[in-house]
């Protein structure tokens, strides 16, 4: 069972930068697409963004153009980038491991890491 672990939360500043990471206790990178979801106190776990195997890029609406996500293969290592975040950012940050399906499903990802926080102050 391959375990994902995120790293690279904590507290920032409206407008500011944050780089989240998920290392994986496997090479899991070469034939599973990965994603990032959040979830908001009171709030379903929502999708952020999604690298297919071709290392492809999708995003939701609310962080295109500010948020990136990557993978560096020979660290098993998925980040996200993100830029001039908003107060509305503020979530636990969750990597996924993807299976089969829509990325915007949680039901199409098999591993979860356990989350980090991000809280943006105004």
């Amino acid at each position: 069972q391959v375990q994902l672990e995120e790293s690279g939360g904590g507290l920032v500043q409206a407008g500011g930068s944050l780089r989240l990471s998920c290392a994986a206790s496997e090479r899991t990178f070469s034939n599973h697409a990965m994603a990032w979801f959040r979830q908001a106190p009171g709030k379903e776990r929502g999708f952020v963004a999604a690298i297919d195997w071709s290392d492809s890029t999708y995003y939701d609406d609310s962080v295109k153009g500010r948020f990136t996500i990557s993978r560096d293969r020979d660290k098993n290592t998925v980040y996200l980038q993100m830029n001039s975040v908003k107060p509305e950012d503020t979530a636990v940050y969750y990597c996924a491991r993807h299976q089969s399906g829509s990325f915007w499903s949680k039901g199409s990802f098999s591993a979860w890491g356990q989350g980090t926080q991000v809280t943006v102050s105004s």
